[in-house]
């Protein structure tokens, strides 16, 4: 797309677009062959004008769709004011934002943030700055104990406690201070607490492990073991918060409080990186000016679409509408296991798929759901991850359930 002249031409098709970013763009995603131009609802629209439906969702960051009326409006009339202070100053969005987002998680501290990543860092520095100031662990003796098949995040320190060696090879050394067990295992995390266990992080419910559901009554162990022992739960609820389980927290489903909560995706409507870490005072009070900060978290734009987020899901809207088509979601996915799917798990609007032996990859499925036109994402080799815009009608999520259907046959 370069003239003799040097001059560029106009990328004009799919093709183009493609060839542009596999030349420029590091190749750390291996996206599929779609080109997304535009986005209403549930809908999305490529370069070629094709149609699909959006059944990933962002990774759950548009849980409210793409475009939502709302959320662009509140962008729209904070755009015009006032964007970035750095925290400096104080702006008259912040502490409007931190108290919603307590009161709407039941919290009492509000720590802002941009990506998931960054939140659940600040949460290990809490963590450990908590252990040291207030359970008295000795200096540089603090572990936070985490499940295998875990996600977090991919800066350096996270990765350093994965299980998937495709996020860790050749990123090492890596940071000490984490053990690993099982998740779902209460028994397997009792053994692994000691007197230097300064929290346990866990995902109410894996993601990127396939949409994992812990055993029931999981939680309410690891609440009891973090109670007995003195220790921090910190739940990690950056792609199940917010609604995507039918719930505000996907942790609610347990009966169980976390002492701290990491969030992020959906708090961002899908126009900003909003995220944050929640808790108690008791937790979050133990950071002091110049221990911690960034120049863009809880920035003036950042908090007017993260207060018009707080504001939709105080209706209970988009809870209700998650429990109520998740429940034909999965009623729906699960007639077909024995007849192309092996297993189906998850919660609310959210679903991790495993396609029988003998049907399609994971890849090689998403690829035919793509061309049916729902657009989806494998994770792993056989499974993939179902999880629509919370504002989905269900007559596009069956629209998308029969595309699924003819997609996961054995060839």
């Amino acid at each position: 797309m370069t003239t003799l002249a040097g001059q560029h031409t106009a990328p004009s098709s799919s093709a183009d677009f493609i060839a542009l970013d596999e030349q420029w763009s590091t190749h750390n995603y291996h996206p599929l062959p779609v080109v997304i131009a535009e986005g209403e609802g549930a809908s999305v629209t490529d370069v070629d004008g094709k149609t699909y439906l959006d059944f990933l969702s962002g990774y759950s960051a548009l849980n409210f769709g793409h475009r939502h009326p709302a959320l662009i409006a509140a962008a729209t009339e904070q755009l015009g004011r006032v964007t970035l202070t750095s925290r400096a100053f104080h702006h008259d969005q912040l502490g409007l934002f931190c108290r919603e987002l307590a009161e709407l998680t039941g919290t009492e501290m509000v720590l802002p943030m941009n990506s998931g990543a960054e939140a659940v860092e600040s949460a290990v520095k809490l963590a450990r700055k908590w252990a040291y100031q207030v359970k008295g662990v000795p200096d540089g003796r603090a572990e936070i104990i985490v499940a295998g098949a875990n996600f977090h995040g991919r800066t350096t320190t996270i990765v350093s406690f994965s299980t998937d060696e495709t996020a860790r090879a050749d990123f090492g050394p890596f940071t000490p201070g984490f053990v690993t067990v099982k998740y779902g295992d209460a028994a397997a995390l009792r053994d692994a607490i000691t007197d230097h266990t300064a929290a346990v992080l866990l995902e109410p419910v894996q993601g990127e492990a396939g949409v994992v559901v812990p055993p029931a009554g999981y939680f309410a162990e690891v609440r009891s073991l973090c109670d007995e022992h003195g220790v921090l739960l910190v739940a990690d609820e950056i792609q199940s918060g917010l609604a995507r389980t039918g719930t505000v927290l996907a942790l609610d489903h347990e009966g169980v409080r976390a002492d701290v909560y990491t969030l992020g995706k959906a708090l961002g409507g899908g126009i900003m990186p909003v995220s944050a870490v929640v808790g108690s005072r008791a937790v979050l009070g133990v950071l002091k000016p110049g221990e911690h900060g960034s120049t863009f978290g809880g920035n003036p734009l950042a908090c007017a679409v993260g207060r018009a987020v707080i504001k939709l899901l105080a209706t209970g809207e988009f809870q209700q509408r998650s429990a109520e088509l998740g429940a034909h979601l999965h009623e729906r996915l699960n007639a077909l296991v024995g007849g192309g799917l092996a297993e189906v798990r998850g919660r609310g609007l959210w679903a991790g798929i495993d396609i029988a032996p003998g049907g399609p990859t994971g890849r090689e499925a998403s690829q035919s759901l793509a061309a049916a036109g729902v657009l989806c994402k494998e994770t792993h080799d056989h499974t993939l991850r179902i999880a629509p815009p919370l504002v989905i009608t269900q007559a596009e999520l069956d629209r998308g359930i029969d595309a699924i259907e003819q997609a996961i046959r054995p060839a």
